[in-house]
């Protein structure tokens, strides 16, 4: 086998043209056409820091014939419906259904158990949701088959990298029909509108190989007996035993929280961070991003942005969350009389508009545990949660305000069209958020508006309250064994107990508990 790694930087033309960037590759390699078998992009990335936009392209060229293991096998998956071994997996976001489909590979028999409802049946909720602005606490873009991330963007990017296999999780995905692009690309996305799809996939690979998939089963106690768990009862009074509990319920599951906090679990108080959407018209980001009117073959542009803020307690950081390029606004409440937003983005990215998170660090200094205790985090995001909803109306049309009048301590006079769907009302963001958090937020406006330009003007406009960035909570986990440290046989996982933050992170973290419960049945 001979094989030349290759890299160099392409126009977008010539970069998203396939036979040009064929051709340019073999150029890289010394090679002319007919010399090579075979070309394996590795890496593709967009370098915007000169006036002319690159994309930076990392690739073997073949000439001979790669290897068979290049790009598999696929995972292949034996028959649990007899195993042994059965392991509980409380949620079906990314975390559990990862620890699920790795139980299968390592001969354990998952059953998972899903408050909400399947992919497709949640759509109706969320329509629900949008249009009549009922929410459903059991089904909504937090709560039902895939989690948060199922209509929430797709975005695959992680830091990660020392928490498992990330190119792992990529080629599941892709196994479960996920496009190949996201094996190279350096900030990989699905889209919105493909992942039911795949999470349906993902389910489907469960239940053809013996696992169990419960929907509508929401877990309302835990069977605790001489220092372990012994399995879980729905609300339905219905008990599911297991050798061992995932516990995979997400950052917005508060009533687990509760339970565990009256069943005596330990549970502990956690950082997380708090804010605003900003909405901005994504031709605004690509001029400032790519330097051009017309992106022409280029995605549209993202951002990341960050800045220390001073204040009581000291400096805290406002940063950019969950930025969604040709996306739109949803609401994303879990109980009736809050107000909270995310974004997503379908697989183009080609609405007009593009929206991130801009939220500010939260510490245990800024919370009232002396009154709230561990769940003082928590308690925050309700309060500030039930203030949007109070004043914007008592129903899911968010509070909003022009950027630069926020900036400025102005109201809105009006607002700008948006994509959020149920609506918005012009309020003043200082009394949904409170003044001290609300001027963290200004210091970190005016500092991005010195390096985006326009950035923070009147042609953008903040919604509010984006608050579900992560969990307020962490449910402690030993270190080496993964198990709660009171509780034997119980694994906290996932986004919801404080290990992981997005797809990827919870995928890995799934397997990772996956595998833990494996090492407990072998001790």
């Amino acid at each position: 086998m001979q094989k030349r790694e290759v890299e160099i930087v392409l126009s977008p033309a010539e970069a998203y043209d396939e036979l040009a960037r064929y051709r340019a590759l073999l150029d890289a390699a010394g090679l002319k056409p007919g010399e090579a078998d075979f070309v394996h992009l590795l890496r593709r990335s967009i370098d915007a820091r000169g006036r002319n936009v690159g994309v930076r392209l990392r690739a073997d060229v073949y000439q001979t014939p790669p290897p068979r293991e290049l790009f598999g096998p696929w995972v292949q998956y034996q028959d649990v419906s007899q195993a042994a071994k059965r392991v509980v997996i409380v949620g079906a976001g990314p975390a559990g259904l990862f620890a699920a489909l790795r139980c299968i590979e390592l001969g354990m028999k998952p059953v998972v158990l899903e408050r909400g409802k399947d992919v497709r049946t949640r759509r109706r909720d969320l329509a629900a949701l949008n249009k009549e602005h009922v929410v459903n606490p059991d089904s909504n873009y937090c709560f039902g088959e895939g989690g948060a991330g199922t209509y929430s963007d797709g975005k695959l990017y992680t830091r990660s990298k020392k928490r498992g296999d990330v190119q792992r999780v990529l080629r599941l995905l892709v196994q479960h029909g996920a496009t190949p692009e996201i094996l190279v690309d350096a900030h990989p996305h699905i889209g919105t509108n493909k992942l039911p799809y795949v999470v349906q996939a993902l389910r489907q690979s469960i239940l053809d190989h013996g696992g169990e998939v419960l929907f509508d089963t929401r877990v309302d106690d835990l069977i605790l007996a001489d220092g372990r768990i012994r399995g879980v009862v729905t609300g339905q009074g219905q008990e599911i035993l297991g050798d061992a509990v995932i516990l995979a319920t997400g950052h917005s599951a508060r009533d687990m929280y509760e339970l565990l906090l009256r069943r005596r679990v330990r549970i502990e108080a956690k950082p997380f961070a708090l804010g605003v959407r900003v909405e901005h018209q994504q031709s605004l980001i690509d001029q400032a991003q790519y330097h051009r009117a017309d992106r022409g073959q280029l995605p549209a542009a993202s951002y990341a942005l960050v800045q220390q803020s001073d204040g009581p307690g000291g400096q805290r950081g406002v940063f950019s969350f969950c930025m969604c390029p040709g996306g739109f606004i949803v609401p994303a409440a879990t109980a009736p009389g809050e107000v909270v937003v995310n974004g997503m983005s379908p697989s183009r990215r080609d609405s007009r508009f593009a929206n991130s998170g801009i939220v500010v660090a939260i510490e245990p200094a800024d919370m009232n545990l002396k009154r709230d205790g561990v769940l003082a985090g928590l308690r925050l995001q309700q309060e500030i949660e039930q203030r949007a909803c109070q004043l914007a109306g008592g129903t899911q049309l968010a509070p909003a305000q022009l950027l630069g009048d926020f900036v400025q301590n102005k109201t809105s006079r009006s607002l700008l069209e948006t994509s959020y769907q149920p609506g918005l009302v012009s309020v003043a963001m200082d009394e949904v958020l409170g003044a001290g958090l609300a001027d963290r937020l200004r210091q970190g406006f005016r500092a991005f508006g010195r390096k985006i330009p326009g950035f923070t003007t009147n042609n953008a406009q903040i919604v509010g309250v984006e608050s579900r960035t992560s969990a307020p909570v962490r449910i402690p986990r030993d270190a080496a064994t993964l198990e709660h440290p009171e509780v034997r046989g119980l694994f906290p996982c996932g986004e919801g107990a404080g290990f992981a933050g997005g797809i990827v992170s919870a995928a890995m973290d799934g397997e990772r508990c996956a595998e833990a419960a494996l090492a407990l049945f072998s001790a």
